[in-house]
Order: C-alpha cells, then sequence, then structure tokens
C-alpha cells in the first residue's frame, strides 16, 4: 500500500482517504494533515460521527463521552452547542450552496477555537483538498438537536456526494482509495460514487488500488471498497490492525517512500 500511495502522489493520481469517526476520535488527524500538506491526498470524505469529532476537537478540545450512561437518563448526545453550531452551519451551508464539509469548515473558521490545529475539515479548506461528509439522516447526535433541519442536512450533504463522484474520475491508471475505519456509511457511499464516475466517463476509472483498514473485517468495506470496485482491474487489500498503530505506520511510511 505505501507503494501504491507514493505512486499515485507522484504521478498526480487520486488519493481519496474516506473515513470513520474512530480514526479522527483517537488523535490521528495530525497524520492526515501531514499527508495533506504533501499533497498526497487529494479527497477527503468522512462519514458524520467523524465530521461530529472533528468539530468538537477543534472547538472545544474534547470529544466523548460515556453512552451507556447518558442513554439511560436520555442526555446521551444531547450537548447543545455541537448540535447547535453544526446545524446552523448546515442551513448557512444549504443557502449559500456549500456542501457539508465546506459550511462546517467555513463555521469552524468563524468560531473561537480550541485546537484549529487538530481539524482534518479546516486542513483541508485551508489546502484547497474537497472534503466532503456524507451524513444518514438519524445515525448522528446532531440529529437529535431541536435546530436539526433535515433539509439542510440533505442538501449539504448530497452536494458532497456529487463532488466525491466528481473527484474519482482521476482514479484512472494508479490512483488509490482508503477506507480508515467506516464501516457501512462510506463503503456504501463510495460504491453509488463511482458508479456515477463510470457512467460519466466511459467506463473509467479503472484500474486503480483500494485498501480498508480497520481493526476487524465488516462485509461492507470488504465487498464494497476492496472486491468489487477492482474486480476486473485494479488490487484491492484489506488490513487489520488497530488505527492507533496502522495509521501511523502507513503514513510515515509514505513519507519516507516521498522523501527517497
Amino acid at each position: 500500500m505505501i507503494e501504491a500511495i507514493a505512486g499515485a502522489a507522484k504521478r498526480k493520481r487520486a488519493v481519496v482517504v474516506m473515513l470513520g469517526g474512530h480514526v479522527v476520535k483517537t488523535g490521528l488527524a495530525p497524520l492526515l494533515i501531514e499527508l495533506m500538506k504533501r499533497g498526497v491526498v487529494t479527497h477527503l470524505a468522512m462519514n458524520g460521527s467523524a465530521a461530529i469529532h472533528d468539530y468538537e476537537v477543534a472547538r472545544f478540545g474534547a470529544t466523548s463521552e460515556d453512552v451507556a450512561r447518558g442513554l439511560v437518563d436520555g442526555t446521551f448526545g444531547m450537548a447543545d452547542e455541537t448540535g447547535r453550531g453544526m446545524n446552523d452551519a448546515f442551513v448557512t451551508g444549504m443557502k449559500q450552496e456549500w456542501g457539508m464539509g465546506e459550511s462546517l469548515a467555513r463555521a469552524l473558521k468563524d468560531s473561537e477555537l480550541s485546537n484549529p490545529e487538530l481539524s482534518v475539515l479546516l486542513a483541508a479548506y485551508d489546502l484547497g483538498i474537497p472534503c466532503s461528509v456524507h451524513a444518514a439522516l438519524g445515525a448522528e447526535i446532531i440529529h437529535q438537536h431541536p435546530s436539526t433541519n433535515g433539509a439542510a442536512i440533505g442538501d449539504t450533504s448530497h452536494r458532497d456526494f456529487r463532488r466525491l463522484a466528481a473527484s474519482l474520475a482521476n482514479l484512472h491508471d494508479g490512483g488509490v482509495v482508503l477506507n480508515l475505519g467506516s464501516a457501512v456509511i462510506m463503503p456504501e457511499v463510495f460504491l453509488k460514487a463511482l458508479t456515477i464516475a463510470r457512467n460519466l466517463n466511459g467506463g473509467k476509472p479503472t484500474n486503480f488500488v483500494t485498501c480498508d483498514l480497520d481493526m476487524q473485517r465488516h462485509y461492507r468495506p470488504r465487498v464494497n471498497v476492496v472486491q468489487r470496485p477492482t474486480q476486473f482491474s485494479g488490487k484491492g487489500y484489506e488490513i487489520t490492525g488497530h488505527h492507533e498503530i496502522m495509521v501511523p505506520l502507513l503514513t510515515w511510511g509514505v513519507v519516507e517512500a516521498l522523501d527517497v
């Protein structure tokens, strides 16, 4: 995988990185930001939980709670600041015709932040790298908030879905797709976005590399990321291990390969 990613970067092919929430929650954002700064990552896509963790770390400096305890009395996910801030960003984004990722980045830009240097949303925005957020209505804590606007969520996230589909064309002949820790949402979104890209580009992109990296194996990443997209060309990999170990090893392997 290190060779594939470094090769894609050197040949100016797409390197699309898809994130699940745990990757951000465990503090791995600086590694992803390093790859963005080095021009390796060409599109950053994430599910809603990854965006929530990133937003909370940037604004408040922490992003964790006791789910079991909060579920007992109905307080789980009920932080007003997170729900209000993010939902307000989506409404503004819908009015301005921004995607969800851009809406959140712009909102963070206008906020007092605890750790702006740890935000992948902000880093992508500042570096001009497409950053898309793919929401699943009802699956995220911010959808519990009274200010939630389903139309705004759908509008901004669907715009990001189209942006992801547009980015996939440059995977052709040597690009890389990394799925880091998303068991359901990103594998499903990727398969549909890839269908659009191939529909609009005469069956391309083909001959690219995919990799699912997670601490355990799941059906959708294996089938929708590793197997189906590379069935007739390219190569798919599965790497199993804790994110806190595997993502640093992968990142610094790529950095070393690029510096040779």
